[in-house]
């Protein structure tokens, strides 16, 4: 990435502190997207998780955009040279594409899971409502940030300031009252939010190690402080009652999540 001050994602993820986050999302996100159901299931950005492992919809996507930092270290295929990274992890399924114009008819998917994907957009608002569009009623919407409101939020924001940030993001951390906010104004009612990773913004595993018991003490006595936050929402289409199975014109989705053809969509098949 040419900005100095964004931290190479795959990098972070495999250090102590990277790998402590994901921990904890990946096992959040198994726990609540096995209990989502429907047909289709998205994931938007962060290859590194693998966030629709636990959930049993026939299809599941992860997409990817070539202009997005959280699609590293894979590469848009057209793109590669020799010796490049690998375009999509061998065992999913892979849709290329402008994730602020995702193409993917309206009201097609049941469940998006944006990991991190907000702090790696030019413009969160509309990835939000791009998300909102694609959503079927009643559709849920999964979304992890780094929380503002915590040890790491502070570090983050002197770190920038000193050209030496220690989260990866390729824009401000987005606060967890200002993301409720902005996804009620698009109709979504809020389901659960949890905050997680509550130890200090440290380095090493020996040190993280030695502040386990803040775990269970920042979950009790400061839960809005942790390091992360994860938000699941559910579409409400105002006035409408659903009432038995909703009937297609066609199918939105081939298996494997085969987008609508596109000029700037490469699907991947593993």
């Amino acid at each position: 990435m040419s900005d100095p001050q964004i931290i190479d994602w795959p990098a972070w993820t495999d250090s102590p502190p990277g790998r402590y986050v994901l921990d904890w999302e990946q096992a959040q996100l198994d726990r609540i997207v096995s209990d989502v159901f429907g047909f289709h299931a998205l994931q938007l950005g962060l290859p590194q998780l693998d966030a629709l492992r636990e959930n049993r919809m026939p299809y599941r996507g992860l997409v990817l955009d070539p202009a997005s930092g959280a699609s590293a270290p894979y590469q848009y295929p057209w793109a590669r040279e020799a010796h490049a990274p690998e375009h999509a992890p061998a065992d999913r399924s892979t849709t290329w594409c402008d994730l602020l114009d995702l193409p993917f008819e309206s009201q097609s998917v049941d469940l998006i899971v944006m990991p991190h994907t907000l702090e790696f957009t030019s413009d969160p608002h509309r990835l939000l409502r791009e998300a909102e569009r694609v959503l079927m009623p009643e559709g849920q919407l999964v979304i992890t940030g780094f929380n503002s409101l915590s040890l790491w939020g502070m570090r983050q924001s002197f770190g920038r300031m000193a050209n030496r940030p220690f989260v990866p993001a390729a824009r401000d951390q987005i606060a967890f009252i200002r993301l409720k906010d902005w996804i009620k104004l698009l109709g979504f009612d809020l389901e659960r939010g949890r905050f997680g990773c509550y130890r200090p913004p440290l380095v090493t595993d020996k040190w993280l190690a030695r502040y386990g018991f803040m775990e269970a003490a920042g979950d009790r006595w400061w839960p809005i402080f942790g390091a992360v936050y994860m938000v699941t929402a559910v579409k409400r289409v105002r006035g409408m009652r659903l009432v038995g199975p909703i009937k297609m014109k066609k199918p939105v989705l081939a298996p494997g999540l085969t987008p609508a053809a596109t000029p700037t969509t490469h699907q991947e098949h593993s």
